[in-house]
């Protein structure tokens, strides 16, 4: 049985220090985190909030006037030559490393 609680706690212990990673863009801009959760309003899968809304100029989702979603912008996700579009990155993480 204590080996048993001890496994558990070892277990919990590396939950406990787990990060979540956030998207920047070039500049250090946040641009939401990159989870599946359609209820997190920095989420970039929810629809409704500023970084998952196809309609917000702040979303890697808006593929019609979007710095970060169109395909004709040189920092977006989905252009087919980007130039310097969002990294994820953990929060301790330098916002741009070296050569980027």
């Amino acid at each position: 049985m204590r080996m048993l609680l001890a496994v558990v706690l070892v277990a919990l212990a590396g939950v406990v220090e787990a990060q979540v990673s956030i998207t920047v863009g070039p500049q250090g801009q946040y641009l939401g985190n990159p989870s599946a959760n359609r209820l997190d309003p920095d989420s970039v899968s929810n629809p409704l909030g500023r970084f998952g809304s196809p309609l917000s100029p702040d979303s890697t989702n808006n593929s019609m006037m979007g710095r970060w979603g169109s395909p004709s912008s040189s920092y977006s996700v989905t252009s087919p030559y980007p130039t310097r579009g969002p990294r994820v990155v953990l929060p301790n993480q330098p916002m741009m490393p070296p050569g980027w």
